[in-house]
């Protein structure tokens, strides 16, 4: 199968594209510099050079693959105004790609969220919140699962909070890349709240196995660990840089602040069930503990 990949040359891409190669797959990766195409060439895939602003060269590549991975986010726009364009930008894209894709019955993968549930263990038939911070983005995925009504096999890969691999990677790197500004390690809300979390490498065997044989119009989750404590992710983050352990307020996390105070554990029992998905890589609080100074 040929894939084309957005956003493969950033933590969960690069693993992504790296798992597809591995598999006899061939890969083309969207890169937006020479940097990115230097990346994506080195882990095996051919670049196409674009952003996923780029409509047409998305539509284009996206026609001419047997397979598509979505993954591309502006995941640095924390301010709700940056936040708002990024999303907008997100879902334009993945209409460019459905486009592409219609009548094709060809597999089309794109990345989420994990449901929240308010203290409940979330799984893969809960639905997405289409209220709050990440409403916008629980709309495009809804949008793209249903394109299984119009010949797309188009299934949704849910990540959780956290994406890591050596030491780096989703809300708890942020976490500590905001220890690393501010001389804080800050723990938002109480501390006793649970993210759930996964190694990027076992996420990037899930999007495989999604692309493989996930039916259309179902959901998976890339969760290894259920939950994990706030407040002991923030004690591996402030030890490992040698800073103090301290709350914030809800603000320090720009329009995701009520994000990130939520406990919001989930699971991923179906996803190992039915796809034969079977994590191995190091949990989070192990891989933080590659934090260097």
């Amino acid at each position: 199968m040929h894939v084309f990949v957005t956003g493969g040359t950033g933590l969960i891409g690069g693993a992504v594209v790296r798992e597809l190669v591995a598999h006899g797959h061939t890969v083309s990766s969207l890169a937006r510099s020479d940097l990115s195409a230097r990346t994506a060439a080195d882990a095996g895939a051919e670049p196409v050079r674009g952003s996923i602003s780029d409509l047409d060269v998305v539509r284009a590549a996206a026609g001419n693959a047997d397979g598509v991975v979505h993954l591309a986010f502006d995941h640095s726009a924390l301010s709700e105004d940056a936040w708002a364009r990024a999303i907008e930008e997100e879902s334009a894209a993945v209409g460019a790609i459905g486009e592409a894709l219609r009548d094709s019955d060809r597999p089309f993968a794109v990345v989420s969220g994990t449901p929240m549930m308010a203290g409940e263990v979330a799984t893969e038939d809960d639905p997405l919140p289409l209220e709050g911070p990440v409403a916008g983005r629980s709309r495009t995925v809804t949008g793209v699962l249903a394109l299984a009504d119009q010949g797309v096999r188009s299934v949704a890969v849910r990540m959780p909070r956290t994406v890591h691999a050596n030491g780096e990677g989703g809300f708890a790197g942020i976490l500590t890349t905001m220890a690393r500004g501010s001389g804080v390690s800050g723990v938002p809300g109480d501390g006793t709240q649970r993210w759930p979390a996964v190694h990027a490498d076992d996420a990037a065997a899930l999007f495989r196995l999604a692309l493989e044989k996930a039916p259309a119009g179902t959901a998976w989750h890339a969760v290894a660990e259920e939950g994990v404590r706030v407040a002991d992710t923030a004690e591996v983050i402030g030890r490992r840089l040698g800073v103090p352990v301290r709350p914030v307020p809800d603000e320090t996390f720009g329009a995701l602040g009520s994000v990130f105070r939520m406990d919001q554990p989930a699971s991923s029992r179906r996803t190992r069930t039915e796809l034969g998905w079977d994590p191995t890589h190091p949990g989070l609080l192990e891989d933080l503990e590659l934090i260097t100074p």
